[in-house]
């Protein structure tokens, strides 16, 4: 029988799974170039960064598989191809980007190291909570995130009460779309798709109780998970715009992380601080790491031997490009971001509708809309902009990079209405 405590133990573990570098230095960031509209940022932020990911959790609730039942309906070509392409750029940027982040917060600013030394340092750490993943569960859950937690409301109250109510005025023009399009930047979405497997394979490494118990204790642990999120993501975006007034004008997202800290806990704010990214990062890369071990073991037959390969290999390349600068591996980002993410979430979204509604059709075809309308915002990043004006200019939200929304539902509308069409007559 699943406890009350497995649930907040998995919930505590989700949140802190989810809960890396782009998770923090992210959010302050927006606070400052939102000025008064920061309300508005949070709900296009918690848009992709907390709702479509928990979203992929409960869609793992109810397949209780790995990554690539979320794709199967529309081919099994097509999901092995995605599954690849998920863990090659989660193990490629996300978790190298936790290490670099790690180095220039909690290292650099105490000691004169390079960062390929944090890096090597760093996830030969994780390599070892990798091997050791059915006690991910109980050690992240219990120790890690409580500290995470605390310490960043700690931040969040202090820098409610403490502000001298000078906001900055706000720099966007869509406060919300570009919430929207911050959020990709946490991978939160891709990190719900591959850490939910995770948390599903430790459970049954447990051998907790049925399929409908895990789906309650799933299902459960998101919601706390998300709750957590929504917290977070609100209070230093917050944060960030009653400070604003106090950061230097072209101050970079670490910098403005650095800085609250500072404001907010003192002369020992950068000590709480790399205490807090050292342990929201690698908690994350852990995540990404054993999911992506695990897809690969899944594939050769369960062998052991394949996960520890996988996990070092996939160590190996964090520490590569872990020892890179924060922004350049956040630009490197980009491209992926635009080309995955709008597959990622109609392939959530279209895993939680129930199955009436969405056939292999469906899936094959709303997929099939997304890729072809995402195209233009993919190569926004690679060819001159100027160059797609007009293809933008008339595809609706296409200058906002949402171009694949529209005809991405109103095929999933089409397709059923026309099923329940040809079955009423």
């Amino acid at each position: 029988m699943i406890k009350t405590k497995d649930n907040w133990i998995a919930g505590f573990a989700l949140f802190s799974l989810f809960f890396g570098a782009g998770n923090l230095i992210l959010p302050p960031s927006l606070g400052t170039k939102s000025g008064a509209d920061w309300w508005i940022v949070v709900l296009g932020f918690v848009l992709t960064a907390v709702t479509i990911p928990i979203l992929a959790i409960f869609a793992h609730a109810k397949l209780q598989g790995t990554l690539y039942d979320f794709g199967k309906k529309v081919s099994p070509i097509f999901s092995t191809a995605y599954c690849m392409l998920i863990y090659v750029i989660a193990i490629a940027i996300p978790s190298p980007r936790t290490a670099a982040v790690t180095h220039e917060m909690a290292i650099q600013p105490f000691f004169e190291t390079k960062p390929i030394f944090t890096s090597i340092i760093y996830f030969g750490l994780v390599f070892v909570f990798a091997v050791n993943r059915n006690k991910i569960i109980s050690l992240i859950g219990k120790f890690l995130t409580p500290i995470i937690v605390l310490i960043l409301f700690i931040i969040i109250l202090i820098a409610a009460f403490s502000s001298s109510g000078s906001i900055s005025p706000s720099t966007f023009k869509t406060p919300f779309v570009d919430g929207i399009l911050e959020g990709y930047q946490t991978f939160d979405a891709i990190g719900g798709v591959v850490v939910g497997a995770v948390i599903i394979i430790s459970l049954n490494l447990k051998g907790n109780d049925s399929f409908d118990a895990r789906k309650k204790l799933i299902t459960k642990a998101g919601i706390i998970a998300g709750s957590g999120l929504l917290l977070i993501y609100g209070g230093l975006i917050l944060s960030g715009s009653l400070l604003s007034s106090t950061f230097a004008e072209n101050a970079s997202r670490t910098e403005i992380l650095s800085s609250l800290s500072t404001q907010t806990l003192g002369d020992f704010g950068t000590a709480f601080l790399s205490i807090l990214v050292a342990l929201a990062c690698f908690t994350t890369a852990v995540g990404i790491v054993t999911g992506t071990a695990d897809y690969i073991k899944g594939i050769c037959n369960y062998s052991k031997q394949a996960f520890i390969i996988t996990a070092a290999i996939s160590c190996i390349i964090g520490v590569i490009v872990g020892s890179y600068q924060v922004d350049f591996i956040i630009t490197l980002a980009v491209p992926a971001l635009m080309f995955l993410y709008p597959i990622t979430i109609v392939l959530i979204l279209l895993n939680i509708v129930p199955n009436k509604y969405a056939s292999k059709l469906v899936f094959r075809s709303v997929v099939l809309v997304t890729f072809i309308f995402s195209i233009t915002d993919f190569l926004g990043f690679i060819v001159p902009r100027e160059s797609l004006t007009g293809i933008k200019n008339i595809i609706p939200l296409a200058n906002s990079s949402l171009g694949w929304v529209l005809p991405a539902l109103i095929v999933f509308i089409g397709l059923n209405l026309k099923k329940f069409t040809l079955k009423t007559t």
